[in-house]
């Protein structure tokens, strides 16, 4: 059952994991237990003419749910997300969404994901 519950990010990551795959993790703290959020893949394989893979690349819409962590939870750097204090909405085995701790400001990763790319900007 899903539930909202104040934490607080006891640590980060943001890296390459064990599979080679460029991801993230916001590790919460709910007073007593903990849980990760996130886990999303923040790249894609990138494949020759043949479709023989060559290497993973980073996507736009990887890219871009960096920056609405930072633009939900109010922080200007990855870097300042250990110690912020948030919303989570979870069940036993998921985060679903993240929220500031004061404001209606939130962060729904699924919905987040299943949205389509918005094209790159022209300057």
């Amino acid at each position: 059952m899903k539930q909202i519950e104040n934490a607080k990010i006891s640590s980060t990551f943001l890296g390459i994991e064990d599979h080679g795959i460029f991801s993230f993790t916001l590790m919460l703290d709910y007073g007593g237990s903990g849980q990760g959020a996130g886990q999303y893949c923040l790249d894609a394989p990138m494949r020759n003419k043949k479709g023989d893979f060559v290497k993973r690349v980073g996507t736009a819409k990887g890219c871009d749910v960096l920056l609405e962590i930072l633009r939900t939870l109010e922080v200007d750097s990855w870097e300042k997300l250990k110690g912020v204090h948030l919303r989570a909405e979870h069940d036993y085995g998921k985060v679903y969404r993240i929220g500031h701790i004061l404001k209606n400001k939130w962060l729904d990763f699924e919905s987040f994901f299943a949205e389509k790319s918005t094209p790159t900007p022209k300057l």
